[in-house]
């Protein structure tokens, strides 16, 4: 996939103040944000460039940068700070037109008070505690949704979720321009694939259109046999053979440069597809699909473009970490006393990001679909700490569901089951977890990443303006029937 990297994004530090303090005092508000900026850039936890952009002074120069932070499409974000005391009616002309996510960082210059070399000088500059106070009440005041980190700059804790909330931040500004490319209608008679493809353009940016399977067949046609034998050196070096009919491989690698040159020239960046409707196609799409979602493509089965889009921009959120990023569905229980698991897999398409070891390319009959055996990988997921996100239309409204899980290593072989599968244990145990899962109304659908966190996937959320509902240790039955009776009228008075 043709796109800079994550880190080609930056985000502005605005500091403020005002200039009632005098010149030497705004230099020195100046030069300390400029060390901060720098020293935060280089502790390594942040995954973009935090630019110190200004200290403002003035309703106007507040707004004005808050202007050019709205049409710069390098800038995904703001980051405010007061280091001094800055009246905060300055800012809310420019707050009003804030288009860009929104942080406030409660820190200050110092870690610690200087007991002998306190004085009011000292005071008149180092006021962030209660400069942040004047800072977030306006915010409050004005319903403004933002991002608030409190600590120490330096500590790394601090940092990380500074980092970590730059990455939701991407994921908003990458969420107002994602392109989804269906081929074909979903899956007929089916619920959770549904959904007001208009109601999510306005509310959360995805373009999601179909093309007809006709049109990939063309394409597929199109595809020269040089291009598939440089498509299978690729696989060569990313998995290991173990399927003897070649073939079928090669079938899929047509089909993969096919859908990679249909995307790059309409700049997709999540597909969805479904066995229903493949007209002339020889087989699904098993390890092609496989192997986009591992260069960051998004995919959804069975026609569901959400999970589609929603794994595509997890990915891009999750760039440059190591632990993994898939579509999932939960396919099987062990319901033993104790050990409770889920099995989850898919027909063919989980992304090879998550996988324990080099996968295999494997060649087996589908067993539906009444098409060729489709070549695939094969492999297992490896144990970690994850999380399970599900967005689903509820009418009127998305909302996106998150269950922590611990992915663990399949306690069985398997050796007839020829797909990737991982298993898992749920927050707070299968029953539980699974209960309230169908009680937010998850899908069956839905996004596995070891590397996005709970606080990522809700400050996203908060962004985007959409309801979130997290599943975890803590949660239980009572409790998030009442969260949903609440939620339920607050969105409805909005």
């Amino acid at each position: 996939m043709k796109r800079e990297p994550i880190g080609a994004y930056e985000f502005w530090f605005i500091v403020g103040s005002q200039f009632l303090y005098g010149k030497e005092t705004l230099d020195e508000v100046a030069r300390h944000a400029r060390i901060m900026a720098d020293g935060l850039v280089k502790s390594k936890n942040l995954p973009c460039k935090l630019v110190y952009k200004e200290t403002v002074k003035t309703p106007e120069e507040i707004e004005q940068c808050i202007k050019d932070a709205n049409y710069d499409d390098r800038c995904a974000g703001l980051v405010t700070w007061m280091h001094t005391f800055s009246p905060s009616k300055m800012w809310i002309n420019g707050l009003r037109l804030l288009q860009k996510p929104y942080c406030h960082l409660h820190t200050q210059f110092n870690r610690l008070i200087p007991d002998t070399e306190i004085d009011m000088d000292f005071m008149n500059l180092n006021q962030s505690a209660h400069g942040d106070r004047e800072h977030a009440f306006i915010a409050a005041r004005m319903g403004l949704g933002r991002k608030i980190i409190t600590g120490f700059w330096e500590d790394a804790t601090v940092q990380k979720q500074l980092g970590q909330w730059m990455r939701s931040a991407v994921g908003a500004v990458e969420s107002r321009k994602l392109k989804v490319m269906r081929f074909g209608d979903n899956m007929r008679n089916v619920a959770v694939t549904e959904g007001d493809k208009v109601g999510v353009q306005m509310q959360l940016g995805w373009q999601v259109n179909t093309w007809g399977v006709g049109d990939l067949i063309r394409e597929v046609e199109a595809v020269s046999e040089s291009e598939v034998d440089e498509q299978m050196d690729i696989y060569r070096s990313r998995y290991t053979f173990a399927a003897s009919d070649l073939q079928a491989v090669r079938y899929q690698a047509r089909e993969e440069v096919a859908m990679r040159r249909f995307f790059e020239r309409e700049r997709i960046q999540a597909f969805s597809n479904t066995f229903e409707d493949l007209q002339q196609l020889r087989q699904l799409p098993g390890l092609a699909s496989q192997d986009l979602m591992a260069e960051g493509y998004g995919y959804g089965g069975e026609g569901d473009w959400k999970v589609s889009a929603m794994t595509s921009l997890i990915k891009r959120m999750t760039e440059g970490m190591e632990g993994g990023t898939t579509f999932m569905e939960d396919y099987t229980y062990h319901m033993e006393q104790g050990n409770e698991l889920s099995l989850g897999a898919h027909m063919l398409e989980v992304c090879p990001s998550i996988a324990a070891q080099k996968a295999t390319i494997e060649v087996h009959p589908l067993g539906i679909g009444g098409k060729e055996p489709p070549a695939r990988l094969v492999f297992e997921g490896h144990p970690g700490k994850a999380v399970l996100a599900s967005l689903i239309d509820i009418g009127g409204r998305v909302r996106l569901i998150v269950n922590s899980i611990e992915v663990v290593k399949p306690i069985y072989k398997m050796p007839n089951l020829p797909v990737a599968r991982v298993m898992w244990r749920p927050e707070p145990d299968l029953y539980t977890a699974s209960h309230l899962w169908m009680l937010a109304g998850g899908a069956h659908h839905a996004v596995l990443s070891y590397d996005a966190t709970e606080e990522m996937l809700e400050d996203w959320c908060e962004i985007m303006g959409i309801e979130f509902v997290l599943i975890n240790k803590e949660t239980t039955v009572a409790s998030l029937k009442q969260q949903l009776f609440l939620s339920d009228l607050a969105w409805k008075l909005r």
